[in-house]
This record gives structure tokens, sequence and C-alpha cells, in this order.
């Protein structure tokens, strides 16, 4: 069963055993947040299947998969190429690795002795933003990023992409261009319109240039990178090639060096009605940014698909120039609550409203 925060002692002791330190995160009042699966080193992005099983992809070599309502993790799958992203999809688990996607058939019925997974699409390899992140979108397409292999230079087209791909035909198609690197994207429940993050560039200064929260409500467009970063900044080394007013300007600004990595819409019933429809953002923080920023959970609320707001939800993962643990995705679990990832506690959290 899921360890809720409750007990003081039980909070003092993670504290100083240097486990997750519950008591430092702050959250709206009426929220509670607690431990819903714990042991998963390097955490990263997380799918749910159709019996309540949380499958939790890794930055390490291995796979997890959580019972429902949460407890004691169990690995399905090891040995992996990095396996960061991970989708669920009638009845199979879609895995992605830095060069190939993998299926597990009939996955949930075979927990303790999964299957021979299939391959199902090659991708190109390399280290600089090579993770997958892997979603089906509402035309039962898998959708897979292939982000810029460099801080900042003008990649081949196959880069710097979000493509999508016929699982049945196996036909892959680009769907949009100048995304230097997406880790979260969903779609609106209302619109179905693709919404992504993206995480800006490096070393041209601490507060520039911001990450942005994207919307794509079609296919062929171009968000800049590039050659403009937040819709009005020139890169200083390929801004003079194309101006900004040739792009898909962000929806929201978001903090500059955040990572803003994993991000959903709250469509479940347990919040209060101003969480509904809105963007959960993971902000798993910045590297080389002084002060270091994010290492939070953001909400933007929209209205007629216009962002209105960008607020922090929940805090505290960082304490002073340490950081404790480090957010990465976000899911609507059944019951209405809220699952994050931590790829550095090596946790899952769970975040509820109302009565513990």
């Amino acid at each position: 069963m899921m360890r809720l925060l409750l007990p003081l002692l039980l909070l003092a002791g993670c504290a100083s055993t240097g486990g997750p330190q519950l008591d430092t995160l702050k959250l709206p009042a009426g929220f509670q947040i607690g431990i819903y699966a714990e042991g998963i080193p390097a955490a990263r992005s997380l799918a749910l299947g159709e019996r309540g099983t949380l499958f939790v992809g890794t930055k390490e070599k291995d796979v997890y998969a959580v019972p429902p309502g949460g407890g004691k993790p169990v690995v399905i799958a090891r040995d992996l190429q990095e396996p960061h992203g991970v989708a669920f999809r009638d009845g199979a688990l879609y895995v992605g690795e830095r060069s190939r996607i993998i299926r597990f058939d009939g996955i949930e019925a075979r927990l303790a002795n999964p299957p021979v997974p299939q391959v199902i699409a090659e991708l190109p390899r390399y280290k600089h933003h090579g993770l997958r992140t892997l979603r089906f979108g509402p035309d039962g397409m898998l959708y897979v990023p292939v982000g810029a292999p460099c801080n900042i230079c003008e990649p081949e087209a196959q880069y710097a992409v979000i493509d999508r791909i016929d699982i049945r035909s196996g036909k892959k198609e680009n769907f949009a261009k100048g995304v230097r690197n997406t880790v979260g994207f969903d779609w609106h429940p209302r619109s179905k319109e693709l919404w992504f993050t993206d995480n800006g560039r490096d070393l041209i200064g601490h507060d520039a240039p911001p990450d942005e929260l994207n919307r794509a409500p079609k296919a062929g467009l171009h968000f800049g990178y590039p050659y403009c970063h937040g819709g009005d900044l020139q890169d200083p080394q390929f801004g003079q090639k194309r101006a900004c007013g040739e792009f898909t300007p962000p929806a929201q600004k978001l903090g500059a060096h955040v990572a803003a990595l994993g991000m959903r819409f709250y469509t479940g019933g347990q919040f209060p009605a101003q969480y509904r429809d809105a963007i959960f953002i993971a902000e798993h923080g910045s590297w080389n940014r002084q002060p270091m920023t994010g290492y939070r959970i953001t909400v933007v609320r929209l209205k007629n698909d216009q962002s209105i707001s960008y607020e922090t939800f929940a805090e505290g993962w960082l304490k002073g120039k340490e950081a404790w643990g480090r957010p990465v995705d976000v899911i609507v679990a059944p019951d209405g609550a809220l699952l994050v990832s931590d790829d550095k506690a090596g946790v899952v959290y769970r975040i509820s409203y109302g009565s513990k």
C-alpha cells in the first residue's frame, strides 16, 4: 500500500537518512504528498496499463511495473539502452530505447514472466538529447521526439523534430520541426491538440532563453530552433539566418533552464475545479545556472487555448544549493491523484487532495 505523508517520526527518519525528505515539500492547502513506489533507480517516464499497473521507464537499464494502488515495483525488462520512454496501448507496453522502440505484448498478465519484446522501429542513436519519450495520440499513432544532437547547431532534417509512427504499417512521418528537446507532451482533452515542453539552449546566460510550453494544433509547424528561442530571442550564432516571425511562438514561456520535462493535462475529478484541464509540468532543475532553479512541479492554466497563468504547484526538492530530488514525469492516476517520478530519489510520489 502507499506510504502516506503522515507520521512525523517517519518523516524525520527520511530526512536524516538521505531518503525522500517529504517534510520539506510545499503544496497548496488541502493537498498531500506521499510515496507511491520506491526503489526505482533513475525513475523517468510513466505509463498506466488497462488494469492500473504503473510502468516506469528509467535512465539506466531496467523497466519497472508497480501494482495498482502502489507498492513494491518489479523489474519487467533488463539490460536495455536507457529505456526512458514507456507507452501503453491495446494490452502492450511500448518502450523507447536510444536506438529503437520495442513492444511487450500482453504484459499486464505476464509481469512475473514477461514476453520477449518485438522491435517495431529503429531510431538514430546518439548521446545528446537521445532519450525517447513515447506517447500515443488521439489519432492512434505513436509520437516520438528526435532531439537536436547538440546544444546549438543546424541539425540534419531528421533531428530536432517530433515524429509519429503508424504502428500497423511502420510508416513514419514528421509532425513538428524546430524542437530542440522535448521530454513531455500531451493532447488537450477537448480540442485534441498537441502541447509539449521544450528545453532551451545553454550558454547564452543564466536568464535566457526560456524553456517553452508549445501548442501544435496541426502538423507541419516549425518552433524556431536553432534560429529563434522563446518566440522573440534571435540566436547569437544562427539567428541572422531566419527571423523569429517565421516560426510558431510558445504558448507560455517557462523559466530559463528549469529543464521542463514531463507534462500532462489534469483530467481527473479529485482536484478542485480550477485545476481541471490545467497542465502540470515536472521541472527537473537546472544543471549550470546560478542560482539554481526548477526542481518543482508547476501548473499552467488555460482559457480558450491561451495560457492565463504559470505558477509553482509543488516545491522543496531544492534546499539551498543542494537538491535531494528531481521531478521527471507526471501522470493522472485512475482515482484522480497525480503521480510524479523522481530520478534522483528513485521514487514515484502520489499527490492527492482532500482527506488523507
